[in-house]
């Protein structure tokens, strides 16, 4: 998707999901970004450096934009960096998620200028590539160092993802500020979730307890059970408004018919909580 007011000519568009070639693709758009920002903003050239031309691959520069973000005293950004850099080096499915992520970022999101752009700034993609690195080293028994990333990843982002998550490929987080995530939930390739969405427990003690993800999630949503493909669901907690067809997830599409209603919905809800409520006075 093409931003809105944007004052360059859009990129060729890489797939959602890109193979090797159409990932080396996108790679070679971020560094002619970043290259064209280091000469029009100087005062940022030193960074555009370090974060992306510096370095030969996406892998390596994803890794030092993730451990700049994430270091803090303790945890200092040359031990992640070689964290980081070390499980995507070993993990080549990782690193096509992340592209398939950036291009999902890109082309759904209207405020998304530049492949860049949603690369060094968008903490939604950010938090996103910390907990599936998180999730490789989840399985790799690594947990209390998973567990240290999705702590981190919340203090930094305002995201909480449990590394034992599964989550597709091409998925955009927009915003991501208040998005939680359980350990059994599955989100599906080329889903868009908006903020302060739960994917939420089901009340089961242990076991397989939170919803499955298959294509959209409003904004504000608290999700307890599976949302099949084509559907969108919206509330607190969270129901099924209306089917789409086509690409709603893709095309991001929260103000067709459904979320209409799905917003008049909500304002009921809201007026009727607001009149069963007792006005009390003093006089």
């Amino acid at each position: 998707m093409e931003a809105a007011g944007a004052h360059q000519k859009a990129a060729e568009p890489v797939p959602c999901c890109p193979d090797q070639e159409a990932g080396e693709r996108l790679w070679q758009h971020v560094r002619e970004e970043a290259a064209r920002d280091a000469q029009e903003e100087p005062l940022l050239s030193s960074f555009l450096y370090a974060s992306i031309l510096a370095h030969d691959s996406f892998p390596v520069c994803l890794a030092f934009v993730l451990s700049a973000r994430l270091a803090d005293t303790t945890l200092l950004p040359t031990e992640l960096f070689e964290v980081f850099s070390g499980t995507l080096a070993s993990r080549p499915e990782i690193v096509a998620a992340a592209l398939a992520d950036l291009a999902a970022v890109r082309q759904r999101d209207p405020a998304c200028r530049a492949y860049s752009q949603a690369l060094l700034y968008f903490k939604g993609y950010h938090a996103l590539q910390t907990q599936r690195i998180a999730h490789a080293l989840w399985g790799a028994g690594r947990r209390m160092m998973a567990t240290a990333l999705q702590a981190r990843c919340n203090e930094v982002f305002a995201v909480d993802i449990h590394p034992a998550a599964r989550i597709g490929r091409g998925v955009l987080l927009d915003h991501g500020t208040g998005v939680v995530v359980g350990a059994t939930a599955v989100v599906g390739d080329n889903v868009s979730i908006l903020q302060n969405v739960t994917l939420g427990g089901t009340g089961k003690e242990s076991g397989d307890r939170h919803p499955k993800i298959g294509d959209y999630i409003a904004a504000g949503s608290l999700v307890l059970k599976p949302v099949p493909a084509h559907t969108m669901v919206a509330g607190s907690p969270a129901r099924e408004v209306g089917r789409l067809t086509g690409l709603p997830a893709i095309r991001m599409e929260q103000w067709t018919e459904c979320a209409k209603q799905a917003e008049r919905a909500a304002e009921r809800e809201a007026a009727a909580a607001v009149s069963a409520v007792p006005f009390e006075y003093e006089i």
